[in-house]
């Protein structure tokens, strides 16, 4: 759950950023694909340390 909501806050956060560039269409979408995987990624280890910490 936690990953899927750190992907769409990623996208949204990436079509900003490209936007605030003045990019095309085709940047918009890169920069929000980017930061979805990137955004994701960190929020997988995070709730993987998370079910690790609490495991104990």
């Amino acid at each position: 759950m936690i990953v899927i909501i750190a992907a769409i806050l990623g996208a949204i956060a990436g079509s900003l950023v490209a936007r605030r560039r003045k990019g095309r269409t085709a940047d918009v979408l890169q920069y929000a694909c980017v930061f979805a995987l990137i955004f994701a990624l960190v929020a997988l280890f995070v709730t993987i340390m998370i079910q690790r910490a609490t495991m104990l």
